[in-house]
């Protein structure tokens, strides 16, 4: 599992221009079943992402096409999670 941190850089104002193909990366995520929440940093940082069912350099390379990431809009940050214990509800996580 992974938590991605999405914050925001240099190229901040270029956002409007590149959100309609972002918000089309965060669905692909979605539609692949790669990605299990999606969300903002607060206060107005950027996004997070938790992600599951794929290897490191899967991630890595799906993070590095989203185009906030291409145009320096944001910064990446992608921690990996082993999960020993979860709630019964997170079951799935601990396959």
């Amino acid at each position: 599992m992974f938590t991605i941190f999405l914050k925001f850089a240099e190229n901040r104002q270029k956002a409007p221009e590149f959100m309609g193909a972002h918000k089309a990366w965060i669905k692909q995520g979605f539609d692949d079943g790669v990605f299990l929440m999606v969300g903002s940093l607060q206060p107005n940082m950027g996004g997070a992402v938790l992600a599951h069912g794929v290897s490191r350099d899967a991630i890595e390379a799906r993070v590095n096409d989203d185009p906030f990431v291409v145009e320096g809009i944001v910064t990446s940050e992608i921690h990996e999670i082993s999960p020993a214990r979860a709630d019964e509800r997170l079951n799935f996580l601990m396959a």
